[in-house]
């Protein structure tokens, strides 16, 4: 049975209302368009009706009539929603997952898995399936890309989702709009309800939304990784970034350096997997080995690179830049996982080496400002140096890779600066010499947002932080806003390119991993919404809250969290 005339119009035959019952192809009764419309009308006429005259002319035929259906409720909410009449879809007996290029094989195999259908390959389409397909002229294009992304109305994250005569279509420029397609598919019929009737144009506002986890401090099971990876995909991520080496440990093994690797760690087949299980779901992984500072565990194993002041004394974390054993054996390091990750993105941090919080940096470190004269020139100064270390790290990375660093690793003048392919990953206002966001964007900077004051995630709550809420990234946040609460200027929004909540285990012994997983349940829904439409919300909080809840079971969730963050 097709669409029909709206709810309310009231089929009369002989003085009577018929009501048929719709049926999909297991026999069950189909259910209807958005949340609860049925159908009504279509069915036998009232007997006894056909007697009144041999030659009286037949009634016609009543047809099913179906209320116009509502946007599908997911999170994060799609952008735009045709509504139409007709009994909408869900899952039955017999249902299929076909796909209309071989090259869609493992998202159609996901999704069949995951709302127990069958997958068929490039079958035709049949009552009851859902069909995945490449655009026409766009079968070549696979990856993220970040050019048009989610900026100019498609892009290869954009996809269709048509619901019609009981059969979904999803079709997308690129492989990783199919998969998005598919998991607004899996949350609408989430608890048995039923996509809607209509069409579905969707995109995203940003091209990098991401989940970044401090696995240095704290170690985290592959498979507690490995859950965060299929939540992010139902949420739409597409970045997860590990920072595996800090100050306190290192935790991935490495056969070039395996003397600087922690008891704890993630092995290289761990990793692997890890790495696999994002690229199912089109997610990048984005490691981070920070330098200069913070290399901690490096120094407990090469203690002669040590970095030490005029008067001998250590300083933390740091190592001597103008030493050449520190950058032979970081580069070995970037150079080993280069192949272990080899995703297009990289972070080199950068961020708080200690040397620049001195007063007089050049006085306290005679060492690294003749390093820095004898490299750049003699007006060279210890951040020139650092620049320089910045600029050679992203150049062992390689020129195929997208580069960011934390913002207290670019400085102010100087007679060197950062190469213009590296990103600013912004996270705070607070380092010496805090420059505002609109420096960087008016250089012409690509920006991260990392705002610590809304997607900061600290164990411990130690320097004045406090746990995020989703309630608040929900009510006050846009990527727009990176330091602080203000926004910057729209014009910029182009070099905005996302942003990334970020969990950091100072106080590693704070909290579980599990309570951990729970804390950020509701921030990251949130975040997700807001990197995905930076638009207003137009549902209440207490009621996103809701719908985070009838959700879970289909979107990998943590669990209950109580209360909601």
């Amino acid at each position: 049975m097709r669409r029909g005339l709206a709810v309310g119009t009231g089929i009369v035959a002989a003085g009577a209302v018929a009501l048929a019952v719709g049926f999909w192809p297991d026999g069950s009764g189909g259910g209807g368009a958005g949340d609860g419309g049925r159908a009504a009308g279509d069915g036998d006429r009232t007997p006894g009706t056909a007697t009144a005259s041999a030659t009286a002319p037949r009634e016609p035929a009543p047809t099913t009539s179906y209320a116009l259906s509502k946007a599908p409720a997911t999170i994060p909410a799609v952008r735009e929603h045709t509504p139409a009449r007709g009994p909408g879809w869900r899952p039955g007996d017999g249902g299929r997952v076909v796909v209309g290029d071989r090259v869609l094989a493992d998202e159609a195999r996901l999704l069949a898995g995951e709302l127990r259908l069958r997958y068929a390959g490039e079958a035709k389409p049949r009552a009851g399936d859902v069909r995945l397909e490449l655009a026409k002229g766009n079968k070549g294009n696979k990856g993220n890309k970040d050019s048009g992304e989610g900026r100019d109305g498609g892009g290869p994250e954009s996809y269709t989702l048509t619901v019609e005569d009981r059969t979904v279509r999803i079709a997308a420029p690129a492989e990783a709009g199919v998969f998005y397609g598919t998991r607004t598919l899996k949350q609408e019929v989430a608890g048995g309800r039923t996509a809607p009737e209509g069409v579905v144009r969707d995109r995203p506002a940003k091209p990098r939304r991401g989940f970044m986890i401090d696995i240095a401090r704290k170690h985290f099971s592959a498979q507690w990784i490995e859950d965060r990876i299929r939540d992010l995909g139902d949420l739409k991520y597409n970045e997860i970034g590990l920072h595996f080496s800090d100050d306190q440990a290192f935790r991935i093994a490495s056969d070039a350096h395996p003397e600087v690797v922690s008891a704890d760690h993630l092995s290289k087949a761990q990793v692997r997997r890890i790495v696999d299980l994002a690229a199912e779901r089109h997610i990048t992984v984005v490691p981070e080995i920070d330098s200069p500072g913070h290399l901690g565990a490096v120094i407990a194993a090469h203690p002669d690179l040590q970095l030490r002041d005029s008067r001998g004394v250590a300083t933390s974390g740091a190592v001597d830049i103008a030493k050449p054993k520190a950058a032979e054996i970081v580069d070995d390091l970037l150079r080993e996982y280069g192949e272990l990750f080899p995703g297009a993105r990289w972070h080199l941090g950068a961020d708080e080496y200690q040397a620049l919080t001195r007063s007089d940096p050049e006085a306290s470190y005679p060492q690294l400002a003749a390093a820095a004269r004898d490299r750049l020139g003699p007006d060279a100064r210890v951040q020139d140096l650092a620049t320089a270390w910045l600029n050679d790290r992203a150049q062992a990375v390689g020129r195929g890779r997208a580069v960011r660093a934390w913002n207290d690793g670019f400085f102010r003048g100087g007679v060197t600066r950062v190469d213009d392919r590296v990103e600013v990953a912004y996270w705070t206002g607070k380092e010496l010499g805090a420059r505002e966001p609109v420096e960087y964007l008016r250089d012409g900077r690509d920006v991260v947002n990392y705002n610590d004051e809304y997607l900061y995630y600290v164990l411990g709550e130690p320097n004045d932080f406090q746990y995020p809420t989703g309630q608040r990234i929900y009510e006050q946040w846009t990527p727009l806003v990176v330091r602080g609460t203000r926004p910057v200027p729209a014009s910029y929004d182009r070099q905005i390119l996302g942003g990334t909540f970020a969990v950091w285990c100072d106080l590693a012994g704070s909290q579980t991993q599990d309570e951990v997983a729970r804390g950020v349940r509701m921030p990251l829904r949130a975040t997700a919404q807001k990197l995905w439409d930076e638009r207003g919300p137009t549902r209440p909080w207490e009621a996103f809250v809701r719908l985070a809840g009838s959700l879970e079971g289909s979107a990998g969730s943590a669990g209950p969290a109580r209360p909601a963050r």
